[in-house]
């Protein structure tokens, strides 16, 4: 499941640099979660970062984006996958 932040947010700052996959932003108003990008920290750690540093527990599951543990790893995978491409493409440009 992909987690939201609700409109409880106070703007803290400090979810969005825990993310391990750069899944959280700044909305228009509050932060705001990339569903396509959040894996619960799946393949990072064994809980959400952003829950744990989260001072007012705004951070729930997002019942629209259900996902199993091992729909996250896959999801984890194509993620790292993608990060290596876009390294090894910076690098062939730089040569």
């Amino acid at each position: 499941m992909s987690l939201k932040i609700t409109d409880e947010c106070i703007n803290c700052d400090v979810c969005e640099p825990e993310c391990p996959n750069q899944a959280i932003s700044m909305g228009e108003t509050i932060y705001v979660i990339d569903p396509a990008k959040c894996t619960e920290c799946v393949g990072h750690f064994d809980e959400p970062q952003c829950v744990q540093v989260c001072p007012v527990e705004c951070i729930p599951v997002d019942p629209l984006h259900t996902e199993t543990r091992e729909q996250l790893l896959i999801k984890y995978e194509g993620l790292q996958a993608l990060a290596r491409a876009q390294v090894r493409e910076r690098n062939a440009l730089d040569v």
